[in-house]
């Protein structure tokens, strides 16, 4: 598939019209330190999107721009620990510059998806990323690997914003080195 084509398939599946929904509007974290929020973040589980459906060693980089925005690095393998290495580059736009908390995530000008920070503990270590509509959601953590209990309570919390869980996938992850 062109990587256009692979591009528009992706902003479709993202939903970028204006449907409601039947739940409560998704609240996001109070306030987002993004200095402290950039860098890497291992993706730990998803409800994913097509592209990242068999993705393994999965990371989420963060870089802020001059402009104020942030410069996105997705990275993972694709169908195994040796499959394919996939690199895309969104462009991340603070929304709300109140909070920090709510972005829009362009992949292909002049769209913007819709991505909130529905959750960020106090240490900046574990981050859920979510959608008002609730059709994808990234746990995330800036380690590879979380206690069980950390998971099990972060997918409650995601099941509680009304978040279909059994399409969670875990992302596996095995590093000797980190890719470069």
């Amino acid at each position: 598939m062109k990587p256009f084509a692979l591009i528009f398939s992706l902003l479709s599946v993202l939903g970028l019209s204006a449907c409601s929904s039947p739940h409560a509007p998704m609240k996001t974290v109070d306030y987002v330190d993004l200095n402290r929020f950039m860098g890497d973040w291992y993706v730990i589980a998803a409800i994913p999107t097509f592209l990242e459906k068999e993705s393994y060693n999965a990371v989420e980089s963060y870089a802020l721009t001059d402009e104020g925005n942030v410069a996105t690095t997705f990275t993972f393998r694709e169908g195994g620990f040796d499959g394919k290495k996939k690199e895309y580059h969104p462009m991340g736009f603070v929304v709300d510059k109140k909070t920090n908390a709510l972005w829009g995530m362009r992949f292909v000008w002049p769209i913007k998806a819709d991505y909130r920070v529905i959750y960020l503990d106090k240490d900046y270590s574990q981050t859920i990323i979510g959608r008002e509509k609730r059709d994808y959601v990234w746990i995330m953590a800036r380690s590879p690997q979380i206690p069980e209990q950390d998971y099990a309570t972060l997918v409650k919390f995601v099941a509680d914003l009304g978040y279909d869980t059994s399409k969670m996938r875990k992302v596996p992850h095995r590093w000797e080195k980190r890719e470069g």
